[in-house]
């Protein structure tokens, strides 16, 4: 297999109905580390929003339990990218994600927001850091499958494009960004738990905190209340992250998919795991899916 078969066999497929299978290669094969740190650092965005970042901070579950929120979140994402919507595991993952954010009053607008984020920071990301930058057909595809996603979570007025995922998003923040304790909260919470992962806990804690906020944009860093970078800094961070790119460049393309249940810096469940018991379980709920806890064909 050579280093461009991948492209390739994405480009031979269509984003409209293809979307499923175009993000999977993209992300499991093309770009895994890329993908899950741009999701990552997506995460941070979301904090930066007083509404997002004041209620999982008053949660506690990001804050006191940050290992397992965050793989929980992971894998329950992993569950529908691995086996698809309609499968039995995509459907329980999509339950619970129901039945966790159906007991808050979360507003439509956020969580617009929040899917504009899983759309556009990896988009970014990769044409920024990765061994090459992602195709139009990429994109789209990965436009599509969080519309797909956002349906099945009762979220309406979605974006259509990627282009317009990306001008929402960029409004978004420009009218919402402000700081907030929890915010902060909960953004330092996440970049503890950066420096625990295998390939960072080598590093002095200090450093890898660093490097992390070294790639956040200004807007980001002070909404979230952290000191500003200078630009010899941030291009230096940027530098190392962009430098590993063109290393994998060089490298035998990835035949096989790598989800983000097999990555190591996932280590909480190393029997196994059931999707309908992960995450959290507050009672309560602000609005009701159906009776599988998901609103399936409803809303569209």
């Amino acid at each position: 297999m050579k280093r461009f078969d991948g492209l390739r066999r994405i480009e031979r497929l269509d984003p409209a109905s293809d979307f499923h299978e175009i993000y999977r290669i993209s992300s499991t094969c093309e770009f895994p580390w890329d993908y899950f740190n741009a999701m990552s650092f997506a995460l941070f965005r979301t904090f930066a929003v007083p509404s997002v970042g004041r209620l999982l901070a008053s949660t506690g579950e990001f804050t006191t339990r940050s290992q397992k929120r965050f793989e929980d979140t992971v894998l329950i994402l992993d569950a529908v990218l691995e086996h698809g919507f309609v499968s039995v595991e995509g459907r329980a993952a999509i339950r619970r994600m129901n039945q966790m954010h159906h007991a808050y009053p979360i507003t439509n607008a956020d969580y617009v927001y929040v899917l504009s984020t899983f759309v556009v920071q990896p988009i970014r990301w990769i044409d920024r850091f990765g061994w090459r930058r992602l195709s139009e057909t990429e994109k789209a595809a990965g436009a599509e499958y969080y519309r797909e996603l956002g349906r099945h979570l009762g979220v309406t007025d979605m974006p259509r494009t990627h282009q317009e995922f990306a001008a929402h998003l960029d409004s978004y923040e420009a009218q919402r960004f402000a700081h907030h304790p929890g915010g902060r909260a909960v953004g330092d919470a996440a970049l503890d738990l950066f420096t625990t992962f295998p390939l960072t806990r080598r590093l002095p804690a200090a450093l890898v905190r660093r490097l992390a906020l070294g790639l956040m944009d200004d807007p980001l860093r002070a909404a979230l209340g952290y000191p500003r970078f200078s630009r010899a800094e941030q291009s230096l961070c940027a530098g190392a992250v962009r430098l590993r790119g063109r290393v994998v460049r060089l490298l035998p393309p990835r035949t096989e998919s790598l989800y983000a249940r097999q990555r190591p810096e996932l280590r909480g469940y190393p029997q196994g795991y059931d999707v309908s018991r992960l995450g959290t379980f507050p009672t309560g709920s602000a609005r009701s899916p159906g009776e599988d806890g998901d609103f399936g064909d409803a809303l569209v």
